[in-house]
């Protein structure tokens, strides 16, 4: 399967170079990230530049809420940092299914897992994963289906 889909985990824009660079046709791109870095590889006779952000976590978190769960995925190590994440207790578990009540509002970071969580009352389940920082509201009772073993951090308020 080497090889396979690599089109598409390729940036849109490296990807197009490459397309006009194997036509013959010249190619230019500009990119105006704040705090990036630009790289040049060379194969052969053909130069690639790639700017990159300097740290893979930073700038890239997406904010969503749904079914009164709050999910940031991929926060910067700067707001974990801020909010001592790795100093909060652990907790972990493996591939089960449970219902759970949440007596305080609880922010947890995942480590390592993958999890559907549907609220009672909800049709349609929350998915999240290594890398998510979520909230769950007080009060709030729902079910974990645990995919994929669980280890996070967690913080009651």
């Amino acid at each position: 399967m080497a090889c396979s889909g690599v089109s598409s985990l390729m940036n849109p824009s490296l990807f197009f170079a490459t397309s006009q660079l194997n036509k013959g046709l010249p190619f230019s791109a500009h990119s105006t990230h704040s705090a990036a870095t630009t790289t040049t590889t060379s194969f052969g006779s053909l130069s690639v530049r790639v700017r990159a952000s300097s740290s893979s976590s930073e700038g890239m978190a997406t904010v969503e809420e749904k079914l009164g769960i709050k999910i940031e995925r991929n926060p910067p190590d700067s707001k974990l940092t801020q909010l001592g994440v790795r100093s909060w207790p652990k907790w972990g578990c493996p591939p089960s299914k449970f219902p759970w009540t949440y007596s305080a509002k609880e922010t947890c970071y995942l480590l390592e897992g993958k999890v559907k969580v549907t609220p009672d009352g909800a049709n349609e389940a929350v998915q999240i994963g290594a890398g998510d920082l979520v909230v769950f509201p007080k009060g709030m009772s729902c079910t974990w289906d645990v995919s994929v073993a669980v280890d996070k951090h967690y913080k009651f308020e």
